[in-house]
């Protein structure tokens, strides 16, 4: 085996220090993520829970990996975002802005770590209210989480990506909500967060995706959102948009002083991790990114909003691709839910009583667990319906 294979080789899961290193970064971002849930309180700036977030990944991914040879590179590997209500996602203000969250919010929070660029993605949804989520803000929630539940399932080798992406629309028409158009769930790997294996959220004629076999090994972010709206989300205002990627395949030579300034600390920053423009000069940078946009240096992610008045939930979790089943690595508990809907449906049933770990063949003897170890994760799911309040199914 050449040094160019061997090397290949070592960056998926087949290597154990690789799935190490998944599973640090998911420790950090499921914590980061629960730290920033519990900040959220009404007339919390949002920029000021986003930056918590960003900060506490900063701070733990910086006390891993510190003593060894060969520097590895570990932090934000997506800025933590808050979309409050109708907005979709991509919500990361600017230190100027003012914007507070209220009681009764909708809150989706996404955010990603990487260690050594093995990146763990996580988005959760959470409504700001004492006691059991109900009406329509609990079937959007309770649709995601449910398709969430189905992808996990469904994420397998030998899968399809058009199987994933048939049922989770079939789970969002149960609750009498859409998918969100426009949303792609992506194969993962070192320092690649949208790799080319995609799985489609919502087919129809104006997206197209190439069909991809899921294999062993492999790692994906699956990226849902739901909507009790009509699922076509617009661009208000571009202003708001805050995160980038650098588009490394494309040059150009920069006319302002500001834009050359800007993307050289981008080149230096963030050279292949989308970033907040939090993190560069405020005026320098306002002058500076409209240019490298206009020239695509950078990819704009940006704000979209449904209308005032639908409620939006988003779930985001990783997922390993193992040799013994597909390991769910970010999540957070939900609310309890009380949807409005019943799930009669026997495909759904049947997609949430598969299991997510693969049989072992052969007969060796089980290993008793210890107490207090996790539940195992390939029980069943139920779907969450007006016939069982429903909490998480991690």
């Amino acid at each position: 085996m050449s040094d160019e294979e061997r090397e290949e080789k070592e960056l998926d899961l087949s290597s154990a220090e690789v799935v190490t290193k998944y599973k640090t970064a998911a420790e950090i971002v499921n914590k980061a993520l629960k730290l920033v849930i519990s900040e959220c309180k009404p007339k919390a700036k949002i920029v000021d829970l986003c930056e918590k977030g960003d900060s506490y990944i900063r701070e733990q991914t910086g006390n891993v990996y510190k003593n060894v040879k060969r520097k590895i590179e570990r932090g934000v590997a997506f800025p933590t975002c808050l979309s409050v209500n109708n907005l979709v996602c991509h919500f990361s203000p600017l230190a100027s802005d003012e914007a507070v969250l209220e009681e009764g919010d909708i809150l989706k929070i996404d955010m990603a770590c990487h260690i050594d660029g093995f990146i763990a993605a996580v988005a959760h949804t959470h409504a700001l209210q004492e006691g059991p989520v109900s009406g329509r803000a609990a079937d959007v929630i309770a649709a995601a989480n449910t398709a969430a539940e189905v992808a996990l399932r469904l994420v397998r080798p030998g899968k399809k990506n058009k199987d994933v992406t048939d049922a989770i629309q079939k789970v969002a028409a149960a609750y009498d909500c859409k998918i969100v158009e426009g949303v792609l769930s992506h194969q993962m790997k070192q320092f690649v967060i949208d790799g080319n294996k995609v799985v489609l959220s919502l087919s129809n004629p104006d997206t197209r995706v190439d069909e991809a076999e899921f294999e062993e090994n492999e790692v994906y972010a699956i990226d849902i959102v739901t909507s009790t709206g009509d699922g076509k989300p617009k661009l208000f205002d571009e202003k708001q948009t805050t995160i980038y990627k650098r588009a490394v395949d494309k040059s150009y030579h920069l006319k302002m002083k500001a834009s050359r300034f800007i993307f050289s600390e981008i080149s230096q920053k963030f050279p292949i991790m989308p970033f907040s423009a939090r993190a560069l000069e405020e005026k320098r940078a306002r002058l500076g990114l409209v240019e490298c946009v206009n020239h695509e240096l950078l990819q704009p992610y940006p704000v979209l909003h449904e209308k005032p008045g639908d409620y939006v939930a988003h779930i985001k979790f990783t997922v390993l691709l193992m040799p013994n089943g597909s390991d769910r690595v970010t999540s957070h508990p939900l609310q309890e839910l009380q949807p409005t809907k019943t799930i009669d449906d026997p495909d759904i049933k049947a997609w949430l009583a598969l299991g997510t770990k693969t049989k072992k063949k052969g007969g060796g003897k089980k290993k008793k667990g210890k107490k207090g170890d996790k539940v195992d994760e390939s029980a069943e799911a139920e779907p969450m319906d007006s016939t069982n309040g429903a909490t998480s199914q991690d």
